[in-house]
C-alpha cells in the first residue's frame, strides 16, 4: 500500500489535479478541480480493436503508449494552466488490464518525479463508486452511506459505500460481469463492437416478451448475480442457424430485447435484497459502463421510487471510462487524508490487475 507519513495536508484552497486512466481500451486525461470543475478532457477510444470484436490486452498497452503523451500535451493546453498550479497527478493503478495499467501510471509518475508533484495511484473500481459524488453531477447532493450498483464490462457488484475508503461489497456476480454478457450475446447476434450499445439498439425493435429467457438466482438470499447460463440459454436459441448471416433481424432483436428483459429483471431482484441488507442507504446508485443502458436505468429508477429512495446515475460520459473520474477520486482521497492528518504519496505503489475495494481503508490507518 502507498507510503503514509503524519504530516496534514493544506485543502484549504481549490485542489487541481491531472488525472489519467487507461485501465482498458480508453485512453483518458483530465484536469480537475475540487469544485468539481472540470478545466480540460481528452479521451481516446482506441479503434484497434473493432476488427478482433473484443479488446486485445497487448494491442490497448501499445495504443495507450502511442497516444497519451500527446492526449496529456493537449490536455493542459486545452485546460491554460501552468504546471505550477497542479497540485498533485492520479492515475489508475488497477485493477485493469495489467499492460494499460503499467504504461499509465509509469506514465503519471514520471511526470510527478519531473515536476515535483504528488502522485496519488486510483483504484479504478473506487473512482466509479465515486463519480456520483462530483459537484454538479446531478441536482442531489451525494451524502454517505448510499447503496452503488456497479456494472460494467469486467465487473458486477453491490457496494454499501459508507465513507472515502470505506466500501462493503454486499455481492457480485459468481461467473460474468453484466458487460461481459452483453457483449457475449451482441457477438452471437452478428453485432458490432463494443457490442452492449449495439444490442441495446437493436432491442427496441424487438419484442421483449418473445422468449422467456432464465433469471440466475431469482429469489435467492443475497445479491450475488449470475449470467452464464443467461447466455447459454441465447446460444441455445441460436443452433438452428449456422451463422449470423441467416438470422433474420426481427428474430434478432426479439432475441436483444428478451435477453435484455432477462438480464435486468435478474438485476432488480438482486438489488431488492440489497437494499434490505443496507436500510441505512440514503440514495440508490449506478456506475460503470453498463449503467449507461436506458432500459436498466428506467427499471434502477422505479426500483429506487418503490423503496422511497433518490436515485442517481452518471451522465452518460462519465459511466464509461474516464479520467474525469480518477481525478476526483483523487481529490476525495486527499480531503479524507487532510482530514486523517496524513499525507499519502503514492510513489511506490505498484500497479496491479486485481485491487480489492476492501484495501482502501489502509490509506488512512495509523
Amino acid at each position: 500500500m502507498p507510503s503514509i507519513h503524519q504530516t496534514k495536508i493544506k485543502t484549504n484552497k481549490n485542489l487541481t489535479i491531472l488525472s489519467i486512466e487507461s485501465s482498458c481500451d480508453d485512453t483518458a486525461c483530465a484536469v480537475v478541480r475540487s469544485d468539481g470543475t472540470v478545466l480540460a478532457e481528452q479521451i481516446y477510444s482506441q479503434k484497434e480493436h473493432v476488427q478482433f470484436g473484443g479488446v486485445v490486452p497487448e494491442i490497448a498497452a501499445r495504443a495507450h503508449l502511442s497516444h497519451l503523451s500527446t492526449l496529456v500535451k493537449k490536455t493542459l493546453t486545452q485546460a491554460q494552466i501552468e504546471w505550477e498550479e497542479i497540485d498533485a497527478i492520479a492515475a489508475t493503478c488497477g485493477p485493469g488490464l495489467i499492460g494499460g495499467v503499467i504504461v499509465g501510471s509509469s506514465f503519471a509518475k514520471g511526470l510527478a518525479l519531473a515536476q515535483n508533484k504528488k502522485f496519488i495511484g486510483i483504484n479504478h473500481i473506487e473512482a466509479h463508486a465515486l463519480t456520483v459524488r462530483i459537484p454538479n453531477i446531478s441536482p442531489l447532493q451525494v451524502n454517505f452511506p448510499y447503496l452503488l450498483f456497479l456494472t460494467s464490462g469486467g465487473h458486477c457488484q453491490c457496494i454499501h459505500v459508507t465513507n472515502v475508503g470505506e466500501y462493503h461489497r454486499l455481492g457480485g456476480t459468481i461467473d460474468d460481469a453484466a458487460g461481459e454478457a452483453f457483449d457475449k450475446v451482441a457477438k452471437m447476434l452478428g453485432l458490432s463492437w463494443p457490442g452492449g450499445p449495439a444490442l441495446e439498439a437493436l432491442a427496441k425493435e424487438g419484442d421483449e416478451n418473445a422468449f422467456t429467457l432464465p433469471r440466475p438466482l431469482y429469489g435467492r438470499a443475497g445479491c450475488d448475480l449470475s449470467f452464464s447460463g443467461l447466455k447459454t440459454a441465447v446460444a441455445n436459441l441460436l443452433t438452428d442457424y449456422e451463422n449470423t448471416d441467416t438470422l433474420p433481424r426481427q428474430l434478432a432483436a426479439d432475441i436483444a430485447a428478451s435477453f435484455q428483459k432477462a438480464i435486468t429483471t435478474a438485476i432488480i431482484n438482486r438489488l431488492e435484497n440489497a437494499i434490505k441488507m443496507a436500510p441505512d442507504s440514503t440514495l440508490l446508485a449506478t456506475a460503470g459502463g453498463v449503467a449507461a443502458n436506458q432500459y436498466l436505468r428506467k427499471h434502477l429508477l422505479s426500483l429506487a421510487e418503490k423503496y422511497n429512495l433518490p436515485f442517481i446515475a452518471p451522465p452518460m460520459n462519465y459511466c464509461t471510462d474516464n479520467a474525469v473520474m480518477i481525478g476526483w477520486a483523487a481529490i476525495e482521497i486527499l480531503h479524507q487524508a487532510a482530514n486523517s492528518h496524513k499525507i499519502i504519496d503514492d510513489i511506490s505503489l505498484l500497479p496491479r490487475p486485481r485491487w480489492p475495494l476492501s484495501e482502501m481503508s489502509e490509506r488512512f490507518e495509523n
